[in-house]
């Protein structure tokens, strides 16, 4: 390594050819590295679903979710099954162990679920995939004073002509009904012309169809023949024959049926701004660029797009505006970090040289975005949060190194001699203290879970740049500092004299304090060492002590701050859509009193922070999207009647100095009670790893753990700070459960025969399914909604006999009312529960109050109810998974940091006194957190845990210095003392450069940023408290490691020396010590 340092120092061309090569790569991979919110995230889990319509959630769980899990239980690598039944749907998730292959998993799940044969035959065909979440760029609102159709054609015209657009390939439709043929057909008609739905079904099928019917091969050509009769539109379906009467005269199906060419029979609707409207979403696919994507949308609204008269578009998300103002916060931050990093190194070292040094940084920045398309990773929040959590660690190495050639040149080395003696004489603890900084980051990659793969980025790109910046360190920095005139005259330029002069007062002041303050200091501690070690160790201990007392609070993942606040609003299963919109309306109407309640004080004259309100009723399609996060990927989307939403736009969290959170809880308090209400909750936060308190129940009974589950929710709520609490229990719909009569039986009636009559009637008959466009339309045959309102409709109801015969319902069958479940969830085969809570953050956490209930409540209630278990999901589940996967790989990372020392220093025992700095990290990042008012966060562990590796550098330069002193012939006291006041310069430095590149990141008060400050100050002020520890107690305790070695030559001397004394004296002397006679 000596000679390619030297050789590198000598040939300049060399040296600059690879800066340039590497500065050069970076700018061109700057031009095609994509632009992301944030990292793909891959999901390990692959979900089937099965639409079985019109089916109760138990029918359903029965019929499709228990024959899926059989199957696939036995799958290899799946680690838990989930399962959601509801009316007319099931979903089951299998989730995979961390590192599974995901498309052979899906292979095998496919062929297992293809081979059933027991689904009931009304279900359609098992949709198997592997859970993505799907990456919305943008969404666009489309509303106005028109009819639904009207509407929704505008809609699929916009939509057509943004697939139509360069590098746009997904768009999708929502928030308008499918559209649907209803053939309604009433018992009295059916009854005129003594028909069956059988029949009418049939009729259509018969009458309604293209068929090829192969070809005519003539001399000449061959001609094809189709029968050709396919209807697509209701009038079309109207001319369909039905009967066909002996006297010639035909029976069409208008003559029969009421023909509604619509929307499928369902609830929902949504307004925007009070208006009826549509929701349009452009999505990101394979390795398209979000920011290209919506500068396109954005330049079609603005040149392209034509509207009927009194439509509007409006841009309602665009995920990329979120991205460039977290970006410009990285930027900002990074900026000001480099230009701190930069002055602090020119007030220590020469102005030239603190510029070589300084260059080191974008080097080694540009070297790992060089690497960026070759390894699939983009720029994103994530990864322009890891370059500036590297800025400052980056010039460590590079200040080490500068430092030695500059004290080389003092001391009248000439400048290639200084550059090449001072790189090699710290070659050796440069090199291996990088390696331990990449050996203490690692572990971040291996965390299982979905916060591994956030972490995984930070800790590769942290790891390429100091890989960067070791190459810059060594082979390119020294042919930079012995370049240049040595005899060169210095500027006299005044703003140059002055700062020489500034320099030289600060560097003379520096001078001192390291010749005469710190040596004294130094020496009174190597002076007493085990005092002043025990002392440190003191100072931990009483850390760790206030750390354990909860002063100091955790939060797994601080809330992010979003622009939006919704209301999702649960109304009792079957509630009216009529009244699920009046309570929707009552959220609503709360607007203006919350708009005369926060703009007066937060926002600009004439202007309101609300910009927009979207309200929807039958479905939740904001939190829908919203909550497409990793922990909910799979579930299946619940719509219904009872089901309500409002969601506000806010204007920037940038532009405005009320939070999210304070917005929601106004809302909620102006609100108020909503009369029958089963849930409602004000969500504002932009992601979540999931609920605080996530507790889930399972058993075999439904009822015994509703039972529980009350009772958990009872003591859930007792907490002072928990709000929100809701379990996943929901009472379903009013059901009447049908049973065949003995006359019934007796008249040749099956169970299937009054099932099926009885779903034709009231759910329909799909007598076909036509491609219309794009859409797939259904063709139903049932009874006109007026014959479908009461239960006098089924009572009153006609059954067909196999003889052709009628008689009413009542006759042949029993109808039982009764209540079922609106949702039925199931893990690994067992009927869950579910009771979820959110906690004031500033009253308590998750973790708390959890911890009190699994010493309390909870065993309390298991016991009453012997056949529930429970197990902790959310945030606790997350949090359980990263500190395991964490820990583990970091008594590795540990084990590695101790060889990569014990290599370079030859000893056993010196690497565990460097290593004796790593716990006092810990102190200086709880001090960091308290000081800045921050709790603590799984970023700020990764932060301590990171700092494992930077805190050791310092001593590991330190000890191999006292170790050379020492070969040279220095006495011990003589060489620690003069490593530390030697080093005393680059230790310091090191710690205030990374300080200095984290400070703007520190003091920054975007919300953007909030998230990523936790491992910030661990970092800063960790590094700070671990200088103290370096300049003073790994001295003190390399003495006391000496004191130890030394301790079996001593005890020897002193049991000779005794020897000596007995053996030299006079007879009838007793030698001192000796027991008298």
């Amino acid at each position: 390594m000596k000679r390619v340092i030297a050789w590198f120092a000598q040939n300049h061309v060399a040296a600059n050819l690879l800066m340039f090569i590497i500065v050069i790569g970076g700018l061109i991979a700057s031009g095609v590295v994509l632009l992301k919110p944030f990292p793909d995230i891959d999901i390990d889990m692959v979900s089937v679903t099965v639409e079985y319509l019109g089916a109760a959630p138990e029918e359903t769980e029965e019929g499709v979710c228990v024959r899926i899990e059989e199957e696939i239980e036995g799958v290899d690598d799946v680690e838990k099954i989930r399962s959601v039944a509801v009316e007319g749907a099931c979903t089951v998730t299998a989730e995979l162990v961390s590192g599974a292959d995901t498309s052979e998993a899906l292979d095998d799940i496919k062929t297992r679920v293809d081979a059933i044969d027991t689904f009931p035959e009304e279900t359609e065909k098992p949709i198997i995939a592997q859970v993505a979440l799907r990456r919305v760029v943008v969404e666009l609102v489309l509303s106005g004073p028109v009819s639904e159709r009207s509407l929704k054609r505008v809609g699929e015209r916009v939509r057509d002509e943004l697939s139509a657009l360069p590098g746009i390939t997904q768009v999708s439709l929502s928030g308008a009904r499918p559209y649907e043929i209803s053939i309604d057909v009433s018992e009295e008609a059916l009854r005129r012309y003594e028909l069956s739905f059988d029949q009418v079904t049939q009729a259509v099928r018969r009458s309604s169809l293209d068929l090829p019917g192969g070809s005519i091969k003539t001399r000449g050509e061959e001609i094809l023949l189709r029968t050709k009769g396919q209807a697509y539109w209701g009038d079309e379906f109207e001319k369909l024959l039905v009967l066909s009467r002996p006297d010639g005269s035909r029976v069409t199906l208008a003559d029969v049926a009421e023909v509604r060419d619509g929307f499928e029979d369902t609830d929902q609707s949504a307004t925007f701004d009070g208006r009826r409207s549509v929701l349009l979403r452009v999505f990101r696919v394979g390795d398209q660029d979000a920011v290209e994507i919506a500068g396109t949308v954005r330049s079609y609204l603005d040149n392209d797009v034509r509207l009927p008269e009194g439509l509007e578009i409006a841009l309602w998300q665009d995920s990329t505006d979120m991205l460039r103002s977290r970006l410009g916060v990285m930027r900002k931050n990074g900026i000001g970090g480099f230009v701190l990093v930069v002055l602090v190194l020119a007030l220590f070292l020469q102005l030239r040289l603190a510029l070589w040094v300084a260059l080191g940084v974008p080097i080694s920045l540009l070297g790992a975005l060089f690497l960026f398309p070759a390894i699939g990773f983009s720029v994103d929040v994530i990864s322009s949060f890891a370059f500036i959590l590297v800025l400052g660690i980056l010039v460590d190495d590079a200040v080490v190194v500068g430092e030695n050639v500059h004290r080389h040149a003092r001391e009248g080395a000439s400048r290639l001699d200084a550059a090449i003696r001072g790189t090699q004489e710290v070659a050796v603890p440069v090199i291996f203290g990088v390696l331990t900084t990449v050996v203490a980051f690692a572990p971040m990659m291996l965390v299982p879970g979905t916060m591994g793969q956030i972490f995984s980025v930070i800790a590769s790109v942290v790891i390429i740049c100091l890989l960067f910046s070791v190459i810059e360190s060594q082979l390119i920095l020294p042919a930079h500092l012995s370049s240049g005139n040595e005899n060169r005259e210095a500027s006299d330029h005044p703003v140059a004299v002055g700062w020489r002069r500034f320099q030289a007062v600060f560097a003379r002041g520096f001078e001192h304090l390291a010749e005469l303050h710190y040596r004294r200091l130094l020496g009174r501690a190597l002076g007493y060492r085990y005092l002043t070690v025990a002392l440190g160790v003191a100072f931990l201990l009483w850390t760790i002590g206030t750390l354990a007392s909860g002063r100091i609070k955790f939060s797994f993942f601080p809330p992010l701050e979003a622009d939006y606040v919704s209301a999702e609003l649960t109304m009792p299963q079957g509630t009216p859509a009529e009244a699920t919109r009046l309570a929707v309306a009552q959220i609503e109407a709360a607007v203006p009193a919350l708009r005369a309640l926060i703009d007066p004080e937060y926002a600009e004259e004439g202007a309101s922070l609300i910009l927009h309100v979207q309200s929807s009723v039958g479905e939740q399609p904001f939190k829908d999207a919203q909550g497409a996060t990793p922990q909910t990927a799979g579930r299946v989307s619940i719509g219904g009647s009872h089901l309500g939403e409002v969601v506000l736009a806010l204007t920037s969290s940038e532009d405005r100095a009320i939070s999210t959170g304070e917005i929601a809880q106004a809302w909620r308090e102006i609100v108020g009670p909503v009369p029958d209400a089963v849930e409602l909750v004000f969500a504002s936060e932009l992601f979540s790893a999931g609920n605080p308190i996530d507790i889930q129940l399972r058993g075999p009974e439904l009822d015994e753990l509703r039972a529980a589950a009350g009772e958990l929710k009872t003591a859930v709520a007792s907490y002072p700070g928990v709000v929100d609490v809701n379990d996943s229990f929901r009472a379903g719909k009013k059901e009447v459960k049908l049973a065949l009569k003995p006359t019934g039986e007796a008249l040749g009636l099956s169970l299937a025969d009054l099932a099926r009559q009885v779903r034709q009637a009231f759910y329909g008959d799909e007598a076909q399914r036509i491609q219309r466009g794009r859409d797939d339309v259904r063709v139903m045959v049932r009874y006109p909604e007026s014959e479908r309102r009461s239960l006098g409709d089924l009572e009153n109801m006609r059954i067909r006999t196999p003889d052709g015969s009628e008689v009413p319902f009542r006759s042949v069958a029993i109808a039982e009312q009764g209540r079922g479940f609106a949702t039925i969830r199931r893990t690994d085969r067992q009927r869950v529960v579910s009771v979820t809570a959110d906690v004031d953050r500033s009253v308590t956490t998750g973790g708390e109050v959890l911890g009190d209930l699994q010493v309390g409540a909870l065993p309390r209630i298991l016991a009453d109810h012997p056949t529930v278990t429970y197990s902790l999901e959310g945030v606790q589940r997350e949090q359980q998974k990263a500190f395991s996967g964490l820990a583990r790989w970091y008594v590795g990372a540990l084990f590695c940091i101790y060889a990569l020392l014990a290599i370079p220093l030859r000893s056993y025992f010196q690497p565990l006194l460097i290593m004796s700095v790593i716990p006092f990290g810990l102190v200086g990042a709880i001090f960091g957190h308290l000081l800045m008012g921050m709790d603590l966060a799984f970023m700020s562990i990764q932060g301590i845990l990171a700092l494992s590796g930077v805190v050791v550098n310092a001593s590991l330069v330190l000890v191999h210095y006292v170790n050379r002193r020492r070969a040279d012939g220095a006495s011990l006291v003589d060489a620690v003392t003069a490593a530390g006041v030697t080093r005393f310069r680059p230790i310091v430095l090191t710690s205030i450069t990374t300080f200095a590149g984290l400070t703007p990141l520190l003091l920054e008060t975007s919300t953007q940023a909030q998230f990523l400050i936790p491992m910030a100050i661990s970092l800063a002020f960790g590094v700070l408290f671990a200088t103290v520890i370096t300049l003073f107690i790994v001295p003190s305790g390399y003495l006391i490691l000496d004191d130890f070695a030394e301790l079996p030559s001593r005890l020897r001397e002193r049991l000779r020396g005794r020897a000596g004394k007995g053996e030299g004296a006079t007879p009838g002397e007793v030698p001192a010590g000796a027991p008298g006679r």
